[in-house]
């Protein structure tokens, strides 16, 4: 398929050249395609980084979802498992991803590139579920009038990895893993019931009575 021929020669092209070719020109020139075929399934190589995230994404997901212990999982396990194996996806691609990353994130770090957006926007649902999940189960504290708001929350958190990723020069990103360690965690201990939650709780107990 050519849409898919095309994308692998991009990804390729940085992976040698560290840096996106010149023109649409001289990457369809290399697959010996006319220029036209390009735009008949891509805007802009931007169009191509998009969807490379969201590949990226989608097949941490679908990986970490075939683990046998995945079932058995809570919210917090499972993010972490789709951390872990999206970075391996990354290593598995890490001159790409680094080159990508380090271009788009240092424009304006605290803001979503656009390169992301796929990514963006799968992840978020992704994270809605778990959050859905974890409160059925008693893991993630309900509370109404913020918990609409987490999954964007959880993306800065996604962000944070992401760039930490593009700036970690330990031996194979030692401390990105634990980074992402730390930071679900953390999350997690603040969506978490906690002391707070308790006190409500027996607030409206009283007030029941």
């Amino acid at each position: 398929m050519e849409k898919d021929r095309i994308k692998q020669a991009y990804l390729d092209f940085v992976r040698n050249e560290g840096q996106p070719p010149a023109s649409v020109y001289k990457l369809m020139q290399q697959l010996e395609l006319p220029e036209a075929e390009f735009y008949r399934h891509y805007a802009n190589f931007e169009a191509i980084d998009r969807k490379l995230w969201a590949d990226f994404g989608r097949q941490a997901r679908q990986t970490a979802a075939t683990e046998p212990v995945w079932a058995d999982y809570g919210s917090r396990e499972k993010l972490l498992a789709f951390y872990y194996t999206l970075l391996e996806i990354l290593k598995q691609n890490r001159s790409y991803a680094l080159q990508s990353l380090r271009r788009s994130l240092s424009k304006v770090p605290s803001f979503t590139p656009r390169v992301l957006d796929d990514f963006r926007q799968e992840f978020e649902e992704f994270v809605a579920g778990l959050l859905h999940d974890g409160r059925s189960s008693g893991e993630i504290a309900s509370r109404a009038l913020v918990q609409d708001s987490y999954p964007r929350l959880f993306w800065q958190q996604a962000l944070f990895v992401l760039g930490f990723f593009a700036k970690d020069d330990t031996v194979n990103f030692e401390r990105t893993d634990a980074a992402v360690e730390k930071a679900v965690t953390l999350s997690f201990d603040l969506v978490g019931r906690n002391t707070l939650d308790s006190a409500v709780d027996f607030v409206r107990f009283l007030v029941g009575k």
